[in-house]
């Protein structure tokens, strides 16, 4: 069964579930419109691997709207975006530790020998390819800057 299947499936079940389904319901159907959207942007049907590109984004901006949302002290908002980020990453791929993120750092610097830091665009372009859907952008960069020691 494609993500997207799967996707349709828990919405009717969510659905079903009336009240106790309430928010799951909401951010499938908004996970959804995500990639119907990029579907016709891109003008082509996506694969299981574009809608995990879909949905790791949509859990990056539900995290960056967490850091705002506790600045000016929304403990509720930032609360229900937690729950919003556990139901989305149920459909992503297992993510990867620190200390597995560490790994394919050090190979991946190694594989291009990088020296230093003016080779951190080299390593990030490899290791991006390798870590897609599963590990946060941001935990890869400073991982990688701190092994080039930027």
């Amino acid at each position: 069964m494609s993500l997207k299947d799967r996707l349709v499936e828990d919405m009717k079940v969510a659905m079903k579930a009336k009240e106790e389904g309430k928010v799951r319901l909401s951010v499938i159907r908004l996970a959804r419109a995500a990639i119907k959207y990029g579907e016709i942007d891109k003008k082509t049907e996506f694969n299981d691997q574009q809608v995990i590109e879909v949905l790791a984004h949509e859990v990056k901006m539900r995290r960056d709207s967490i850091v705002e949302f506790a600045k000016v002290n929304r403990p509720d908002t930032v609360k229900a975006l937690e729950e919003e980020i556990s139901i989305l990453m149920e459909y992503l791929p297992q993510q990867l530790s620190e200390g597995e993120i560490r790994q394919l750092a050090q190979e991946t610097i190694t594989e291009v020998g990088a020296q230093g830091p003016k080779d951190l665009g080299k390593v990030m372009g490899k290791i991006t390819q390798k870590t897609k859907g599963r590990a946060d952008g941001k935990l890869v960069n400073e991982i990688v800057r701190e092994l080039l020691g930027v």
